[in-house]
């Protein structure tokens, strides 16, 4: 071993050791905030995932960001923006998506339904739900299931204390030409709120 190996690993010992006894910060979980909603489709002979799926992202505009997506559920700081420019290169983008792969011939549809809830007492936003359709069927079999299960969502417990409204549906379809087909529609997050919970020594 080097002496200026020795010297660089006293060093980041030195380092641990500070940062184990400097004061911590505490946040919570990021909320997510702004989003913008898009939609593609795509074909490929070859395949789905680095195939028609990427060319779906394509036409949707966000296949230069590394998607991540998580389940139906808004924020009340949630808030729709058009698309922003100069989204970088490689960047994560944490959506709700739904997306429906298919082969030559086959419709493949996607869609999203979302509504807003708020306090019947106090008019407050308390949030959203969202619900997806990743399946074959037409646009209006996509549109009445979609429907339905944001009336599922809507239940008794919620039903008594919040409203439901400000509702928005968007549906993508198509039948493939090509062996591989991809549709798919997606609530696309730019950015988040974390909160700051304190500190902690």
């Amino acid at each position: 071993m080097k002496e200026g190996d020795i010297f660089a690993g006293n060093l980041l010992q030195i380092q641990a050791k500070n940062q184990k006894n400097a004061p911590k910060l505490v946040v919570g979980n990021r909320i997510p905030k702004d989003y913008f909603v898009t939609s593609g489709i795509g074909e490929s002979e070859i395949t789905i995932h680095a195939g028609s799926y990427h060319v779906a992202l394509r036409d949707a505009g966000i296949e230069k960001q590394n998607i991540m997506v998580y389940s139906s559920v808004l924020s009340s700081i949630a808030n729709k923006i058009d698309r922003p420019k100069g989204l970088m290169f490689g960047s994560v983008m944490e959506t709700i998506m739904a997306c429906s792969n298919s082969t030559k011939g086959i419709r493949a549809t996607a869609g999203i339904i979302y509504g807003w809830l708020y306090d019947k007492i106090t008019g407050e936003k308390a949030g959203g739900l969202v619900c997806e359709y990743s399946d074959n069927g037409t646009e209006e079999e996509a549109k009445k299931t979609l429907q339905a299960s944001l009336n599922e969502l809507y239940a008794e417990d919620i039903k008594r204390k919040y409203t439901l409204r400000d509702i928005e549906l968007y549906i993508k379809s198509f039948i493939p030409k090509k062996k591989f087909g991809t549709a798919l529609v997606a609530l696309c997050f730019v950015n988040h709120e974390v909160p700051v919970l304190g500190f902690q020594k």
